[in-house]
């Protein structure tokens, strides 16, 4: 790889030079939260005039980043119904934390992004959105995890929700630095192993290839300064994107689990009456208060309305036998439904996310919270009242 500095270009200490072939690439290794990174975006470009600038985004963040108003076009009963409330009840805890850190620094999280998107539109450069879709990428990483680490991952998310995590000037000054976002990397990769393959070196291999590949001679990249290494050592060989846009083939174990425990409760039900009929009413009856006590309780925690609460008790003992149904997605949509959220609402909804009080009280992400709770009190029921059941039966 030949790797040089032209003694013309007066360039950022963070910024590397590359020639690929004809091409003059410079990376532009970010800190997603830093000022400098912005001036470093803005400095490159004024010294060697780009024919394209490539940015760290696919089109969905780029979307969201652009557009101010996003939020207030959120249709949240389509997110309920479509499955994705807990995707982006997790997107919502990391936004926060981002948000946290922004307002810490006086930066907009992005900002460098958005920086190299404003030097496209001045200077006429053809903006790249070089990033793979985010969608794809999180599926990948969640397909390829193994049942532990995906138990270990979910849990990790949800005590994001209970923990706000007080952000103090070292864990800034660490962040801010490039090595150190190498080194906290390195970390992920020895806990999650999977997911850093997918997530990050994955990732370098897209973004080498669309950099590579990018209009012109001259090329300014704008990429996180932990994917700075990877790009560099693919970026000379072309690579294939179509394997990395596929996404994992689906497990049988999920569907084995998914019909196979709530096959296995109706016949503990059905074995029930064997032992008479007042001992099957009974086992019946444990199911029905059980489930929908314990779903009932989770959307209660979530602050949910007295209705709301009702529905998750009603659903649960129903929906937790129907593999294609679940007690969070009743309970969310009827609280959808009686608190449907105002546009002052959705426009409230970044400020919210910053505090768990916020986060609570808002009644966007109240719903997605009655979702989740729902669903994570409807599943321990199966296992309580499945367990109980079968200690009378069997």
């Amino acid at each position: 790889m030949e790797e040089t500095t032209q003694p013309t270009v007066q360039l950022p200490e963070r910024v590397t030079h590359v020639r690929v072939h004809d091409k003059d690439v410079y990376l532009v290794g970010t800190a997603h939260i830093s000022q400098d990174s912005v001036e470093d975006v803005r400095t490159t470009v004024e010294q060697v005039h780009p024919d394209a600038i490539c940015i760290e985004l696919c089109k969905a963040r780029h979307q969201a980043m652009t557009q101010a108003d996003n939020w207030q076009k959120m249709d949240i009963v389509k997110v309920v119904r479509q499955k994705k409330a807990v995707f982006l009840l997790a997107q919502l805890i990391l936004s926060s934390f981002y948000r946290r850190l922004g307002e810490k620094l006086g930066v907009q999280p992005g900002a460098e992004m958005i920086e190299g998107i404003r030097q496209a539109e001045a200077t006429g450069a053809q903006l790249v959105l070089a990033d793979r879709d985010i969608e794809i990428t999180l599926k990948r990483v969640w397909g390829y995890l193994g049942f532990w680490s995906k138990f270990k991952l979910a849990m990790q998310l949800t005590g994001g929700i209970f923990v706000h995590e007080e952000i103090d000037a070292s864990m800034i000054e660490q962040l801010k630095k490039q090595d150190q976002l190498e080194a906290v990397m390195a970390e992920f990769a020895g806990q999650y192993p999977e997911i850093k393959r997918r997530l990050i070196d994955e990732r370098d291999t897209y973004l080498a290839e669309k950099i590579r590949t990018a209009p012109g001679k001259t090329i300014v990249a704008v990429v996180g300064a932990g994917h700075v290494d990877g790009i560099k050592s693919q970026i000379q060989q072309e690579h294939s994107l179509d394997e990395l846009m596929q996404l994992p083939p689906k497990s049988i174990w999920p569907k084995i689990f998914a019909w196979g425990i709530p096959l296995l409760i109706v016949a503990l039900l059905i074995r029930g009456f064997g032992e008479g009929t007042t001992h099957g009413f009974q086992n019946i009856y444990i199911w029905i208060l059980v489930t929908g006590t314990l779903a009932g309780a989770g959307a209660a925690l979530a602050l949910a309305h007295p209705l709301t609460i009702l529905s998750a008790f009603v659903a649960a003992p129903i929906t937790t036998i129907h593999p294609l149904l679940a007690a969070g997605w009743v309970a969310g949509i009827v609280q959808a439904f009686i608190k449907k959220p105002r546009v002052s609402d959705l426009e409230d909804l970044p400020t919210a996310i910053n505090t768990m009080k916020g986060f609570w009280l808002n009644p966007v992400t109240r719903i997605l919270l009655v979702v989740a709770l729902a669903n994570v009190g409807a599943m321990i029921g199966v296992w309580v009242a499945g367990a109980w059941i079968a200690a009378r039966t069997v």
